[in-house]
């Protein structure tokens, strides 16, 4: 069977991504690997074994278009509107929060923000499907 183990995105500063998901979401760095045209940098925290892969292509200098087909990242959080509360004192502009209930059974609670190059991410909260 397979094992997720990471997701790679492309950022144009690791310094400034590195710093968002530290203060976002307490991801700091688990391993470094430096090239002559790039740099991994893989992210990760202690609740869970699932990595985030930064590769910084060093020749970039203009922002990625991410396109259209690009979704979005995904993390769960206990208290949900206390993580709100406290991205919003981090300065990391969340959107509002939403409870997704179409046919009036909830699914979810979340809200997403975005990173520093424009990945979008899903904040939701422990609970159903999502513990």
């Amino acid at each position: 069977m397979a094992k997720a183990i990471h997701s790679m995105i492309r950022v144009l500063n690791e310094d400034r991504s590195r710093a968002f998901y530290e203060k976002a979401f307490g991801l700091t760095v688990a391993d470094r690997l430096d090239f002559d045209e790039f740099t991994l940098v893989y992210l990760s925290n202690s609740e869970t074994g699932f990595e985030l892969e930064l590769t910084v292509n060093k020749a970039q200098t203009e922002p990625y278009d991410l396109g259209n087909g690009y979704g979005h990242l995904a993390v769960s959080v206990e208290d949900l509107n206390a993580e709100h509360a406290r991205f919003e004192a981090e300065g990391l502009n969340p959107r509002k929060l939403v409870e997704f209930a179409p046919s009036g059974t909830l699914v979810g609670r979340f809200f997403f923000v975005a990173d520093p190059d424009g990945y979008q991410i899903e904040v939701l909260e422990r609970s159903g499907r999502f513990t």
